[in-house]
């Protein structure tokens, strides 16, 4: 992706485009061709297409675009959104079904991991195990973010990789909440209205003040850039917010999901 993206600016400076009026030119914000350029994000065959007359090349990022190895459509998204994340000056997480990544411990990971079908070879299930370990430093860094998780009881009542890693898994909860500029809630069962049953998602400010959003599913990810959107979920957070549980009384749960084992 990076080699295409490096033809892509090329061809765009030599034109005198800005990255903003090239993306004008292709319905992208400029954003997505800075994304496109710097190889963060996949060049799709219908944007090349586009791309290829403006910039006077003969269908070369086209046939770039088509023959560029097969890869989960959700990796450009997720790397630039784990980008941003670790350069987040505030982070917040909503969860529906599972604990949020960053609060999760080492055994329950895996044990995740393991849930995959098709089945994660156990090198790949290392690998993933790694990385997510080297996101959860965020929280502890020198300068770090302030983060809210708001997550839904359905997540703490599956006992993912049995009841050792999920006794460990809530006493780690536990010793987050004690952590300054973390702030965890707990929706629970039984609502009769909340703002988000359509899943889980994430939404952080960067140092620069951009605000962005991100949201997975079972096939595919997403990361939000427009305004509009990204306010639509930051209204939906708020009202969350105001339906769970404080943070003494998430503790409280937790003791008490604890004391039941």
């Amino acid at each position: 992706m990076k080699m295409v993206g490096k033809q892509v600016a090329a061809a765009r400076i030599t034109k005198n485009l800005t990255q903003k009026q090239l993306g004008g030119l292709v319905g992208l914000d400029a954003e997505t061709i800075a994304s496109i350029e710097q190889g963060r994000r996949a060049l799709m065959p219908d944007v090349a297409e586009l791309m290829d007359p403006l910039l006077g090349l003969p269908g070369l990022l086209t046939v770039a675009a088509n023959e560029m190895p097969a890869r989960d459509a959700s990796t450009p998204w997720s790397e630039e959104y784990m980008e941003l994340e670790q350069q987040a000056i505030t982070l917040n997480w909503y969860e529906s079904t599972v604990i949020p990544g960053l609060l999760q411990t080492e055994n329950y990971m895996r044990a995740l991991f393991r849930c995959r079908v098709p089945a994660f070879l156990p090198e790949e299930i290392e690998d993933l195990t790694v990385r997510r370990l080297s996101r959860v430093q965020i929280l502890h860094r020198r300068h770090p973010p302030n983060v809210t998780f708001i997550i839904s009881e359905t997540g703490l009542s599956d006992r993912i990789g049995g009841d050792e890693v999920y006794a460990e898994q809530l006493r780690h909860l536990l010793v987050c909440l004690e952590i300054p500029h973390v702030t965890i809630q707990v929706l629970t069962l039984g609502q009769t209205f909340h703002p988000a049953v359509s899943g889980s998602y994430t939404m952080l400010e960067t140092a620069e003040h951009q605000h962005f959003g991100y949201f997975e599913g079972q096939r595919g990810s997403k990361l939000v850039t427009d305004p509009d959107d990204v306010s639509i979920l930051a209204q939906r957070y708020a009202m969350l917010r105001t339906q769970a549980l404080n943070p003494r009384e998430t503790k409280g749960l937790l003791d008490r999901l604890l004391g039941e084992l």
